[in-house]
């Protein structure tokens, strides 16, 4: 029926087709026609053919359909099942580490050492904090084959307040430290027992600081920081430092300049000079302006800027200028792996008792103090990762600095007379000459998760002096190897392997000239080893314990000419947090 209607339509098409066609030529032969309309056409829905959506049959043949009846068979069963509840599956979670306030830790050991530390940190309000901490290191000797005492005693105090404003930070810092050595290097077999039952081999130092620091967020004026210090020792020796470094920001041509000024103030005095009882004094004042440029574009880094520098010696009445380079660029070659740098720098180094006698503490109370000038110190290297785990750093640079101090031993001068302890060839005095070195070093870092860690660094260095034929008490190669780890959740520790290389210095002289040499005795100090290890276990959130293992290959060795250091030294200990 379909192909009929089909069909039907077609030819009706064609044919109203034809006649259009047929129409449509006569047409289009010119002449005048005249059309009237009578009514615009309107059509309606009812004038559309439309199919009907049921058509009828009109096949010869219709097939009925066959009724189909359905039947259901039930058969019940016993059944005791009863479905659960559903229930959602809980995601786990890492326990919240419960974070204390304040912590107390003690450790006893061999040697009758005795290692304590306290620190709390107070929050007044959301914006202000007050930390105290103190740290006492000590030990009564015993060092196999002294025969002065050499017993040591480190305790020191730090106070600070910090605050954060919208616009600006600033906090204050308070440091007290008390330190007692022994002057107990004496050359072995040089005195009578006598002798050295008369020796007052005590020196004791004392260092108070008081300083304060701003940082503003936005402005020209960045912030700054102030620091005194006050120095003394138990022989009548004393220094005072005052160090001022306000920063800058300012824009120059769509770059920001940082700009650092400085003002460095030290004064001080000693009783008397080795040979004399003539007073020491030292007084200068450094002011100096370090401005820095950074340009950055694509994968090059670059900083110009320059030291330019005042040195006016007070006690001396002398003053100079200098001027220290201060350039380094860095290029990345390939991203996160490999970056290459180099630069070039230079500084005016104020040297201090402070810094001496923290370097050394057998030094004399009879040094002259003077700064160095490290002229320049140009260095290259290249630094990344080798996986994104193994991170390493490799440099090398050529450096000369005029008025390097170096360590040297006082000759002994107890013939003179004199009875202070220091006199019988057992501290050390400070004599300064040019210093140039070429070193490379280089480092490498190992992370294989937050529970273990691995690192190694190295250094070898070549120097070469002016005057002095050595360059006394520098090692050429130094080197040490550390890792810290975690096992589980309870076990924690580290481990770490220090190496230092060989080193010159000169005994028993009588007269100290511009190179101890001349009337010394020059002697080797052997290079050395030092492996420490220490283990932790956490017996609760609260409480741990500890074991520190130091020079567990029991090496005989010294650190300074004449000054063996303690053994194999085990330590075991406590630490509790708690909320104060």
């Amino acid at each position: 029926m379909r192909k009929h209607i089909f069909n039907s339509i077609m030819v009706t098409l064609f044919a109203s087709a034809g006649v259009l066609a047929q129409e449509k030529e006569k047409d289009s032969v010119l002449g005048t026609q005249t059309v009237n309309v009578v009514k615009a056409y309107t059509p309606s829905v009812s004038d559309a053919f439309k199919i009907k959506g049921t058509p009828s049959l009109d096949d010869s043949v219709t097939t009925s359909k066959k009724k189909i009846d359905y039947k259901i068979f039930s058969v019940p069963v016993a059944s005791t099942f009863t479905p659960a509840k559903g229930k959602a599956s809980a995601v786990e979670k890492a326990p919240k580490e419960k974070l204390y306030n304040t912590y107390a830790s003690l450790g006893l050991g061999n040697y009758t050492s005795v290692l304590a530390d306290f620190f709390t940190s107070r929050a007044l309000s959301r914006t202000e904090t007050v930390d105290v901490g103190l740290r006492h290191h000590s030990s009564q000797g015993g060092i196999d084959g002294v025969d002065l005492d050499n017993a040591f005693f480190n305790t020191k105090l730090d106070a600070s307040y910090f605050k954060r404003d919208r616009d600006y930070t600033w906090g204050a810092d308070l440091g007290f430290q008390h330190q007692i050595y022994n002057w107990y290097g004496v050359e072995e077999g040089l005195f009578e027992d006598a002798v050295l039952a008369n020796i007052d081999e005590k020196q004791t130092y004392y260092n108070g600081e008081l300083g304060a620091h701003i940082n503003f967020n936005e402005g020209y004026f960045r912030g700054g920081n102030v620091l005194f210090r006050r120095f003394w020792d138990g022989m009548s020796s004393g220094e005072n430092r005052l160090v001022a470094k306000p920063s800058f920001k300012f824009p120059v041509q769509d770059q920001l300049v940082t700009t650092h000024i400085f003002v460095d103030y030290l004064s001080g005095k000693f009783d008397r000079s080795y040979y004399s009882e003539e007073e020491l004094k030292y007084s200068n004042v450094q002011l100096g302006i370090n401005p820095n440029i950074v340009f950055i574009k694509d994968d090059v880094t670059f900083n110009l800027g320059a030291t330019v520098a005042y040195m006016m010696d007070i006690e001396n009445s002398e003053s100079k200028f200098y001027v220290f380079p201060n350039i380094s660029a860095s290029y990345t070659l390939l991203e996160g792996f490999v970056t290459a740098y180099a630069g070039a720098k230079g500084d005016l180094q104020q040297n201090s008792y402070y810094g001496f006698a923290n370097d050394n503490q057998f030094v004399s109370p009879t040094l002259t103090i003077a700064p160095s000038f490290q002229q320049y110190d140009i260095y290259g290297g290249i630094k990344g990762k080798f996986l994104p785990n193994l991170s390493y750093d490799l440099k090398a640079g050529y450096s000369s600095t005029d008025d390097y101090a170096f360590f040297v031993h006082n000759p002994n001068s107890s013939n003179f007379g004199l009875d202070d302890g220091y006199v019988y060839g057992n501290s050390f005095n400070v004599v300064y000459d040019k210093l140039n070195t070429l070193k490379v070093d280089g480092e490498v870092n190992l992370t294989i998760s937050d529970k273990f860690s691995l690192g190694a660094n190295g250094m070898f260095a070549s120097y070469s002096t002016d005057e002095l034929s050595e360059a006394y008490n520098l090692p050429s190669v130094r080197a040490s190897i550390f890792s810290d780890f975690k096992i589980g959740e309870k076990w924690f520790g580290g481990a770490s392997v220090f190496f230092m290389g060989e080193r010159k210095d000169v005994l028993s002289a009588d007269f100290i000239t511009i190179d101890p040499a001349d009337t010394a005795q020059e002697v080797t100090l052997d290079g050395y080893f030092d492996v420490n290890f220490n283990l932790g276990y956490n017996f609760t959130d609260r409480l741990s314990g500890f074991a520190r293992l130091n020079n567990i290959a029991n090496n005989d060795y010294q650190r300074w000419a004449n000054y063996k250091v303690q053994g194999f030294q085990a330590v075991l200990g406590a630490t509790y947090k708690f909320d104060f």
